[in-house]
Formats: structure tokens, sequence, C-alpha cells
């Protein structure tokens, strides 16, 4: 995954009036995609700040718990931000509903069971049930996947609002397995497809061959919150004879989710951006 471009040269002030809370979540969203510790040097590299700035706010979300320093002085992702992620009704509400329902799927198919969320342009993986000599799947709970180029993403995009369809048509597309450029009329059939079956169907090359079969998750007003999807080698998994079993735990999902009193909040209608 790419990181965030920096707004300024390193050395550099930030600029005037720059509100301190800006910068400090430009430091935690250098941590995006990158498991590991990060040092002082490159934390404000890539935030884009002077190492004294960097520092100083570091110091302060290591001080609120947001950040922890290794036993090298290094920066990690702190567990307060684990603890308030769980409050998210769209991560962990979501996902508390889903779970025993995946849990079933993973038994009955010994695949990758995945469960996501659209966050603007991305989808957001809740959720990861794997599978020992299920094949190789890199999303990790949490983590940023793209709209275009997974089964799970493909739901998302296919019932997400005409502005951010436009968007991610319009981006430069290029697709993770096969490195080629994505044409956006060819996706813009594939969402089509994906609205009148009920379902996206993806296979992928490299790193291994995978297939992946992804159904919507729906609210009390049969707008799409989330998506469901079992991941599979591909040579052990026909996504005909899938579809059924991904379809009726989505469904399953979705009655469970309009029984509930959770509040999903604003981007759960699907009409936000």
């Amino acid at each position: 995954m790419s990181h965030p471009t920096p707004a300024r040269s390193r050395g550099r002030k930030p600029a005037h009036g720059e509100p301190v809370l800006d910068r400090a979540l430009r430091l935690l969203t250098v941590f995006e995609g990158h498991d590991g510790p990060l040092s002082l040097t490159l934390l404000s590299t890539r935030a884009g700040l002077p190492k004294s700035t960097t520092l100083r706010i570091a110091r302060q979300l290591v001080a609120w718990g947001a950040l922890e320093r290794t036993g090298d002085g290094e920066f990690v992702i702190g567990l307060r931000l684990l603890q308030l992620a769980t409050l998210a009704p769209r991560g962990h509400g979501l996902r508390s509903i889903a779970m025993p329902f995946m849990e079933d799927l993973h038994k009955a198919t010994g695949q990758h069971v995945l469960f996501a969320v659209r966050d603007g342009e991305h989808a957001v993986l809740v959720e990861r049930l794997s599978a020992h000599r299920a094949g190789r799947v890199d999303f990790r709970v949490g983590g940023r996947m793209p709209l275009h180029s997974t089964g799970i993403g493909l739901v998302l995009l296919a019932h997400a609002p005409a502005e951010v369809q436009e968007a991610v048509l319009g981006a430069d597309l290029v697709a993770e397995d096969s490195g080629r450029r994505v044409d956006p009329a060819e996706l813009r059939r594939t969402l089509a497809q994906v609205r009148q079956e009920g379902t996206a169907v993806k296979i992928r090359g490299v790193p291994e061959p995978m297939a992946s079969v992804a159904a919507p998750i729906l609210d009390a007003r049969q707008h799409v919150i989330a998506a469901l999807a079992v991941i599979a080698p591909a040579q052990s998994m026909q996504p005909p004879a899938m579809k059924p079993a991904v379809v009726a735990v989505a469904r399953a999902i979705s009655r469970a989710v309009r029984s509930s009193d959770i509040a999903l909040g604003p981007g759960s209608d699907g009409q936000d951006s």
C-alpha cells in the first residue's frame, strides 16, 4: 500500500496555523499499511514534519496511549486505539452479529471467510477467518482493500453512491494480480452484473490462483452496509457451487442486523461519500 504523500518537505516548518490535531492524525496515518515499528526519522519523513515536531507530538500520543515505544525507541500503534476501534458500530458491532454465521460458513467450507465494510473509496476488512491449506490471503483485519479488484470490494462498489463509483472509475486503476490497467467500461459492466446477479466472483492469478465469491449484507432499508466473501484456491472451488452458501449466510446476517438494535451511524445507509 502506498504511503500518504507528505504535505511538505522534511525539515520545513508546518504551515502557519496548522492545527496540532491535524499533524497528530498525519502521524497516525503514516502507520497505514505498515505492520512494524517506525523510527523517529522514518515517521518524520513520511509525515513531512520536522523531527522536533514529530518527537513532541509522538510523545503526546504515547502519553495518551495512541502510540507505544519499543525497546529500541521506535514507535508502534498503541492499544488505546484498538480499544476505541472496538466501539465502532460498523466494525465491532457488525462483527459481533456476523461472527456466528461466519464461523458456520468457515466450518462448512474450510476456506477463508472475509467480512468488510466500505470506507470512502476502499473496503475495510472487519474480520477474517482463515484456514490451514486454504491458500494465501494477505489482507489483514483493519486493513484497506481495493474496491475494483477484489470480490468483496466489487460488491461494495456496485452498491456505492454514484459519486463514489465515478471517483473510482475515474482513477488510474490497475489490477493487482496482473498489473494491467483496468478498463472503466469493463468495470462498469462488471458492476452492473454484480447488481443483477447479487454476487461477485473474482479470480486472481498471483501470488497463487485464488477465487472469491462475495455477497452483500443489507440493512432494514435494503441498503448494502457490508459484504461477505469466501476465498479459496481456484483449483478447489467452483464459484457456481459456492454461491448458494455465501448468499444464504449473507441473508442470515442481514436478517440478524435488521433485528438488532445496533446503531450503524453515518455511512451505513450507502449515502456517504
